[in-house]
C-alpha cells in the first residue's frame, strides 16, 4: 500500500465544524501537520487547537507558515511551503503510512496544500493524495448573520483583496454575491469601495471563536481594522422575499 498524504479542511474555527471523515483520518494519521504562524508563537495555532479537540492523542508537527508576506511568493513564503514538505517527507522515511496536513477552512481554497503536494510528490513519486472539505469562513459567515449566501439564480464570486480593490469593484458590477478575503489590512478601503458602490455586507471576525465578531457594514468606522481571518460578504440586493430569485 503506497504511503498516503491527505489534505484535511478543519473549518473556520468551531472545533464541532468537522466532519466524521476529517475526525476519523486525522485520528488515523501517523502524524499531523499543522502551520505554526508569527501570532501562534510558542503556542498552538488555529488549526492545532481544533486538531487537539477532536483528536487528543494525535501526533502534532508544526511547520513554520509565514502570516508577514502580503502577497506574491516571497523567500518567507517559499521556505514555509518547503519546509512543510522537508517534514512530511522527514515522516514518511521514517515509517509512516499516512500523514495528514490540517489547514483551516478547506484544503482547496486559498490553501498551503496543493504546493505541499507538488513538493512531496517531486521527493517521493509514490506518496498518493486525498483531499477532505472543509466549512469555509463564508459558509460560517452566512450561517452566522443569517444572510443566504445564494438563491435561485444569483450568482457568487470569492475575492482575494490582495488582487486588488479595482478587481474587488469589478466583480461586484457582474456578480450578485461577492465574498472578499485576505482584506483585514485594507478594511477600510474595502468598506469604501462597497458603500461606494451602493452594497451592503457583513464583516466576520474570528468566526466559530469564543471571541467572534460580526458587524454590518453601516455599523463601521472609516477607519476600522481587522485581522486576517476576516471575511466581507456583500450579498445579492433582494426583495425580501426568499426564493425571489428563482
Amino acid at each position: 500500500m503506497n504511503p498516503l498524504l491527505v489534505g484535511i479542511g478543519v473549518g473556520p474555527g468551531d472545533p464541532e465544524l468537522v466532519t466524521v471523515k476529517a475526525t476519523r483520518l486525522l485520528a488515523q494519521a501517523d502524524a499531523v501537520l499543522v502551520p505554526a504562524t508569527e501570532a501562534s508563537g510558542d503556542g498552538a495555532g488555529r488549526a492545532e487547537q481544533i486538531v487537539v479537540a477532536n483528536c487528543p492523542d494525535a501526533k502534532i508537527v508544526r511547520v513554520p507558515f509565514s502570516m508577514a508576506t502580503r502577497k506574491g511568493v516571497s523567500e518567507e513564503r517559499a521556505a514555509a511551503w518547503q519546509a512543510s514538505a522537508d517534514a512530511a517527507v522527514a515522516e514518511f522515511r521514517a515509517g509512516a503510512t499516512m500523514v495528514a496536513f490540517a489547514t483551516v477552512g478547506d484544503p482547496s481554497v486559498y490553501s498551503t496544500f496543493s504546493y505541499l503536494c507538488a513538493s512531496v510528490q517531486e521527493l517521493l513519486p509514490e506518496v498518493q493524495t486525498q483531499v477532505v472539505p472543509g466549512i469555509t469562513a463564508m459558509q460560517a459567515l452566512a450561517a452566522e448573520s443569517r444572510t443566504p449566501l445564494v438563491e435561485g439564480t444569483e450568482t457568487l464570486a470569492l475575492v482575494p483583496v490582495t488582487a486588488g480593490l479595482a478587481k474587488l469593484a469589478e466583480v461586484c458590477g457582474v456578480v450578485d454575491t461577492v465574498v472578499a478575503y485576505k482584506g483585514g489590512r485594507r478594511l477600510p478601503e474595502v468598506v469604501g469601495t462597497l458603500r461606494a458602490l451602493g452594497r451592503d455586507a457583513v464583516l466576520g471576525v474570528n468566526l466559530g471563536l469564543d471571541h467572534q465578531e460580526i458587524h454590518h457594514l453601516d455599523e463601521l468606522a472609516e477607519d476600522s481594522s481587522a485581522p486576517y481571518f476576516s471575511t466581507v460578504l456583500a450579498p445579492a440586493k433582494r426583495d425580501g422575499t426568499t426564493g425571489g430569485r428563482l
